[in-house]
């Protein structure tokens, strides 16, 4: 992930530490601490590339995995141990009931389509699920494949001095499997991974540190090492002629174009939003950071990933096993969906009200769904058999639903849908060919989706 803070000494491909090139005059202090910030500009041209260029993503990663059974796919007549506490509600979309426990989606539920047949044959840990829902693939062969938003990132660059791609509040931590989450841009290299906030947005006096130049290097000393740097290009030619260099001449030029950007730090400045709005959201860090997506969205930022929870072991998530250290379903009732709920409703009304859910696509996805029974513990297990994930925005028609589970919510009975075509629909809504092919290991040609996946059509 990209977090530009210093800590020790940093090492380019070719061994060169931060010390050596500080040493020849080069702006080491700025551009080793910002491991490899997004180089993607030249691709922005990539063949198979629609002309959609105004749409962006927003990307809500549901870390943990919400019960369908409790949250979009309610199953009222099922056996008690089936159905669960949890009693449906009718919404806005005559198509669609929900859950008791997300009163305010009722109210919005004509804005976004749900996809109730999700399901993948990866196996029932965290990581796996994260790798799936977030590039359409698992694994395999030590390839790692890259996050959607990289691709995205890739393929059409930046549009304006902020990244193409932000991760909120920053990566995902620990799932029990010890695998990759797939929140990094994989075979594409370390240039393409998101720009990483690393600070939670709720806080008083939040600032991103990766935007604030290092203590001992003020703007007017930043400015004069970057004419430094350009003074010394080619003085060590060795150098200067290896992958390496080319890479660190476009981390400086993208630091430097970033922490020097008043359009860059307006973005991030949640203190511009009135109290009323930022308290729409929620004083908390998932409702914050939905509204900064807003924010960087409406600057220019082509895809933001937001992760709902940073890891299942550390905090209440959706991961509710019944247990501790894991979720209740009363913990989730009382405490997660409200909170979703908020931020979630408010985000798709700002996004609605200020005229950008047309250009905006925000997708809700999780690494897998629950068991169809409850535990002995009240709680549900791993279920990679079924869930749900929904859409709105981005050209997708609100109040549908696609496919069905069957009677007690374990696995589809109409119109399953892959992890891959959930990625699909997310690069058809912003234009992207999904015959392109990236170019993966060895040079080989990778489809950006795996082969025969497409988008849900029916959800446009």
């Amino acid at each position: 992930m990209l977090k530009i803070t210093d800590r020790g000494s940093a090492h380019t491909c070719d061994g060169f530490t931060r010390r050596d090139f500080l040493q020849v005059g080069t702006l080491g202090a700025i551009g080793l601490t910002l491991p490899h910030l997004l180089a993607a500009e030249a691709c922005a041209a990539a063949a198979g590339q629609s002309v959609k260029d105004n749409r962006s993503a927003i990307m809500i990663f549901n870390l943990g995995a919400p019960s369908q059974l409790d949250t979009f796919d309610m199953k009222p007549n099922a056996p008690a141990e089936v159905r669960g506490p949890f009693k449906p509600i009718r919404t806005n979309a005559p198509a669609i009931d929900i859950s008791e426990i997300f009163p305010l989606h009722a109210k919005i539920a004509d804005k976004f389509s749900l996809v109730r047949s999700c399901n993948h044959t990866a196996p029932a840990v965290h990581d796996a699920g994260w790798q799936m829902g977030q590039t359409g693939r698992l694994f395999t062969g030590g390839v790692e494949t890259p996050h959607a938003g990289c691709v995205v990132s890739y393929l059409k660059g930046r549009r304006t001095d902020l990244p193409a791609h932000i991760l909120l509040p920053e990566p995902m931590g620990r799932g029990g499997g010890n695998m990759s989450s797939g929140q990094a841009a994989g075979f594409l290299g370390k240039a393409h991974d998101p720009f990483a906030l690393f600070a939670d947005p709720s806080k008083p006096n939040f600032k991103v540190p990766d935007m604030q130049p290092p203590a001992e290097i003020g703007e007017v000393r930043l400015a004069r090492r970057r004419r430094i740097r350009e003074l010394v290009d080619g003085t060590v030619r060795d150098f200067e002629a290896s992958e390496s260099a080319a890479l660190l001449d476009s981390n400086f030029q993208n630091a430097y174009r970033l922490m020097t950007s008043a359009q860059a730090r307006a973005a991030f400045d949640l203190s511009q939003e009135p109290k009323e709005v930022r308290e729409r959201y929620g004083m908390h860090r998932f409702g914050q950071c939905c509204l900064l997506a807003r924010r960087l969205i409406e600057a220019g930022v082509r895809f933001v990933t937001i992760n709902t929870f940073l890891t299942v072991f550390d905090e209440i998530t959706w991961d509710i096993h019944g247990t501790k250290p894991f979720t209740s379903i009363e913990g989730m009732k009382n405490i997660v969906a409200p909170m979703y709920d908020q931020a979630y409703s408010a985000l798709i009304e700002d996004l609605s009200r200020r005229g950008m859910l047309g250009d905006t696509l925000v997708c809700n996805f999780a690494e897998f769904g629950r068991t169809p029974r409850v535990n002995p513990a009240g709680g549900r297990d791993h279920w990679p058999q079924c869930w749900t994930s929904y859409f709105a925005g981005g050209g997708v028609q609100g109040g549908r639903v696609v496919g069905a589970s069957d009677p007690i919510g374990a696995v589809p009975a109409d119109r399953p849908v892959s992890p891959a075509e959930l990625v699909a629909t997310i690069f058809h809504s912003l234009g992207l060919n999904l015959e392109t092919n990236l170019t993966g290991p060895a040079g080989r040609p990778f489809p950006i989706v795996d082969f025969g996946a497409h988008e849900i059509k029916e959800l446009f």
